[in-house]
């Protein structure tokens, strides 16, 4: 790996601070706060707490550059050409059942563009980080896409919508689609990792509908700087946007983006 640069760095470190605290709360998580934002959708004193120490890490840093939280929103910054964009717990309801896989999330977007991301799995240490033009490394140990070729030895993860989220039947239109030609389906729980272990090669393709963009932000700087590619389900530049995203390598992008295409044209 290269040295890292003073940007990656910054970014690697407020993850780690943030990721102290998750642990002993997620070693504590029967006795951890909990408040209802939605349904089937909770916020966490550990949220709130590791997303106050990204900030504060980051601020430190980088002073004038601005922010898009998950629990806080917008928040302008001086410099108008950069922007975090963070997900401080990634996968809130595993960690809340005690399911040890959840992440931290930090994208800086650079004049409209994702410029870096950092997804940091604190659980099993696993560091992903990435830069434009410098390739993806977890733990220091370059990372590429899959190079499988064909839909029949795939494995793709994906998000299940729950309670409240729309689209119920679109998700099962898809997800029988590339069950009928895929090794198999996976659905883990945090996007944020599912879009680095499509980097890390560990799935050939993901697909989930309706993100927010601090979701996927950090994962798709990942995945492009793997080799692989992300687009949105009509292989458009609008994911960040509509928050439909599909991440695979080039032999499995076109393909995966055909089924979902074909789920979304078929008659409710």
């Amino acid at each position: 790996m290269p040295v890292q640069s003073a940007l990656l760095n910054v970014m690697v470190g407020a993850a780690r601070k943030a990721a102290r605290r998750l642990v002993r709360d997620f070693g504590e998580v029967e006795q951890l706060q909990v408040s209802k934002k939605g349904p089937a959708d909770f916020v966490s004193i550990a949220d709130t707490t590791a997303e106050r120490t990204l900030r504060a890490e980051l601020s430190r840093a980088r002073p004038h550059y601005g922010f898009l939280l998950e629990e806080h929103g917008e928040v302008p910054g001086r410099d108008t050409s950069n922007r975090w964009i963070i997900d401080p717990l990634d996968g809130t309801t595993n960690f809340l059942h005690g399911i040890p896989h959840f992440a931290i999330s930090i994208a800086l977007e650079r004049d409209g563009e994702l410029f870096a991301g950092v997804i940091y799995e604190p659980v099993h240490d696993e560091m992903f980080v990435a830069e434009n033009g410098q390739g993806a490394h977890l733990n220091g140990r370059r990372l590429r896409v899959s190079a499988r070729r064909t839909m029949a030895e795939a494995i793709f993860a994906t998000g299940i919508p729950f309670m409240g989220i729309r689209d119920h039947e679109l998700f099962l239109r898809q997800l029988r689609g590339v069950m009928a030609v895929s090794a198999g389906v996976r659905r883990f729980g945090s996007a944020a990792l599912d879009l680095a272990y499509v980097a890390a090669g560990r799935y050939d393709g993901f697909w989930e509908n309706g993100l927010n963009p601090w979701d996927i932000a950090a994962g798709i700087v990942l995945v492009r700087e793997a080799g692989g590619f992300v687009s949105d389900h009509d292989r458009g530049h609008g994911m960040m946007g509509s928050g439909d995203i599909l991440a695979a390598n080039d032999h499995l992008h076109a393909p995966l983006a055909a089924i979902l295409r074909e789920a979304a044209q078929a008659p409710s």
